[in-house]
């Protein structure tokens, strides 16, 4: 649910000559039983994937999809809406929530089944989206002036605001175990471009060839990325090549996670215009 609830959701087009390379992978799609959609947004090294789902009556729930195959439903109590977007090896999920009085926030669910709410200082908006196995989380969140901007929470507390030089607003969404943080910003001439910010701090803009707006969603450790333009998902990997992912029959295609196995987790659109969860495995 990346981006769904701060309407921010954008694609790259992918008609760039050369384009990016396809490769072969198994998909599979993520369905919560008896869900109208469901929205797969992060997995981690055992295999496990959190997500979103909308149920009949149009509230959204997080899940978490374990590796025997079943679904857990993720509630915050007091939330309007929630989705899961994060999780770690240690099996620690990050999302956003809506209150009761219309207000987003962050979450960290621990393994322990307990909710901690956070909210960056001065903040009208907070949402985190990734987190790895230290325990370091990624977001993005607004300020009163409506400008966005990513942040990075740091295990003991400590927040760091993440803005890329001369970008409108910059919004963070996966960070690896060695802290290499992607995700995107608006530039001045009200374009998106993925980046990829380093350990040393340095940031690198990843445009995806041919794309008109680029967004970078998920690092694995091997410094491998996913994400996505206006229809199609792509794996950057680590040669800086491009690969285009691209459920089959879909007509609209976003990848969210990788782990580091190589698996893909996002969201595909049919032709009958319904969201669906997939896994994407290397064959």
């Amino acid at each position: 649910m990346k981006r769904l609830l701060c309407g921010v959701l954008v694609w790259g087009l992918l008609v760039a000559l050369p384009g990016p390379a396809k490769a072969q992978y198994g998909y599979t799609t993520l369905a919560v039983p008896g869900a109208g959609q469901s929205y797969a947004s992060g997995i981690n090294d055992a295999g496990q994937i959190v997500g979103t789902y909308i149920d009949a009556g149009g509230t959204y729930h997080g899940f978490l999809l374990d590796v025997d195959g079943s679904y857990t439903t993720l509630d915050l109590p007091g939330a309007t809406v929630i989705g899961a977007i994060g999780i770690n090896d240690a099996g620690q999920i990050v999302g956003q929530y809506r209150d009761a009085g219309g207000t987003d926030h962050g979450f960290l669910l621990d393994v322990d089944g307990s909710y901690t709410i956070f909210d960056v200082p001065g903040a009208t908006v907070t949402y985190a989206t990734g987190i790895n196995a230290p325990g370091q989380i990624v977001g993005a969140y607004t300020d009163a002036g409506g400008t966005s901007h990513g942040f990075l929470l740091d295990v003991d507390g400590s927040y760091t605001t993440l803005d890329l030089p001369g970008a409108r607003d910059t919004f963070a969404a996966g960070i690896n175990d060695a802290g290499q943080i992607v995700g995107a910003y608006f530039d001045v001439a009200f374009t998106y471009h993925g980046f990829l910010r380093d350990v040393d701090g340095s940031y690198t803009t990843l445009d995806l060839p041919g794309n008109p707006d680029t967004w970078a969603e998920g690092i694995n450790g091997a410094g491998q990325i996913v994400g996505g333009g206006i229809d199609s998902g792509f794996l950057r990997d680590v040669d800086g090549s491009y690969i285009a992912l691209d459920v089959p029959g879909a007509t609209l295609t976003f990848a969210n996670g990788i782990n580091g196995a190589g698996q893909i987790v996002g969201r595909y659109e049919d032709a009958g215009f319904a969201s669906h969860g997939f896994l994407a495995t290397p064959q």
